[in-house]
């Protein structure tokens, strides 16, 4: 007898375990399609639709891209991507030597025009703030990548954190963000109706804030803010012809997450940058969150399964996300202790 039968005989037993059964079967083929389609979507982002074009946000166009954390890592080669597709330049970070060089370097081999602010982030000044707006000023920008973040020296227990780190991690994720995004986004908002384009607001989010990340509390808790910030900015601007998109990614090698080789799950930034770029407006791993993209192939497949198995925010994924970041923890004290005795 086929399953299909059985099913029939024995839902045929009683008029109320009927209709049980019947409800029970009808969810699971729709918890099976909606599996199945959301899978096949994240696929079709990821592999085979064709890379976005930026002619839309007014690429070779004159217009401006604005790039906070700029020097190095992830932020220097949104810089070098973007310039290559045709965007002027403001970039912003801490050190002007590198700033200069870059500067040099884009205006040179793109033919593109760059601005550079060299500032500390982590001190939450109105000078800093104004140093930007002016700059900025006058500008036809239509393009913002907040990228500029930091994380912990090492993973360490939240009563443990030293008051400065604290401080520092919630001034540059949070404060500086939002106050920088009040700055660029209006002139954003308007270049896109003068020049009847579309602005784009682009802020790196985290696998940290993805999932709730012991030994990480406050970087974790500040990444997680951003999501729901700009999943909030996302609904206000999108009338206003403004796309806003967090963008969320695992390890990458950069001088933050501390790791140097490359693999199938941790990419170079000029991988990562790559993947983001040619899929604006896409979701890929993140299927079920609006205004949301995991633009890295194994990043968006890691995030899907997650998501769908334990969950994000599961009391399995916060053990072992605990017990991953507890041995990072045990190794980074061995290495230091052992270099304080070399010392």
């Amino acid at each position: 007898m086929s399953f299909l039968n059985q099913f029939q005989a024995l839902a045929s037993q009683s008029k109320c375990l009927n209709v049980a059964l019947w409800s029970v079967f009808c969810l699971g083929v729709l918890k099976a399609t909606t599996l199945i389609l959301s899978f096949s979507s994240m696929i079709f982002d990821l592999f085979l639709l064709p890379a976005v074009s930026f002619s839309q946000y007014g690429a070779k166009k004159g217009k401006y891209c604005v790039v906070t954390g700029a020097s190095d890592g992830i932020g220097k080669e949104y810089a070098r991507q973007l310039a290559k597709r045709g965007f002027n330049l403001v970039l912003i970070s801490r050190t002007l030597s590198k700033l200069e060089a870059l500067k040099s370097d884009f205006e040179s081999k793109y033919g593109v025009q760059v601005r550079i602010v060299s500032l500390d982030i982590s001190k939450d000044t109105p000078e800093n703030y104004e140093a930007i707006s002016e700059t900025c000023k006058g500008l036809p920008i239509t393009i913002l990548v907040n990228n500029v973040g930091q994380s912990h020296s090492v993973p360490v227990p939240f009563l443990e954190t030293e008051e400065k780190e604290l401080r520092d991690i919630i001034t540059i994720n949070t404060t500086a963000t939002l106050m920088i995004t009040q700055i660029v986004a209006p002139t954003i908002v308007q270049t896109a109706k003068e020049s009847k384009c579309k602005g784009l607001i682009l802020t790196m989010g985290s696998f940290g804030g993805l999932l709730p990340t012991p030994l990480l509390a406050t970087y974790s808790g500040s990444k997680a803010f951003l999501q729901s910030w700009s999943a909030a900015l996302a609904g206000e601007l999108k009338e206003k012809n403004v796309d806003v998109e967090i963008v969320l990614s695992y390890l990458v090698t950069s001088a933050m997450s501390k790791v140097r080789r490359t693999s199938i799950m941790i990419p170079n930034p000029t991988q990562f940058v790559y993947a983001t770029l040619k899929n604006i407006g896409r979701r890929c791993g993140a299927q079920e969150r609006y205004a949301t993209i995991t633009p890295y192939w194994s990043h968006a497949m890691y995030h899907f399964f997650i998501e769908n198995t334990v969950g994000v925010s599961s009391k399995v994924a916060n053990a072992i996300n605990y017990s991953f970041h507890k041995s990072i923890r045990v190794r980074a004290l061995k290495k230091a202790a052992r270099q304080a005795k070399q010392q």
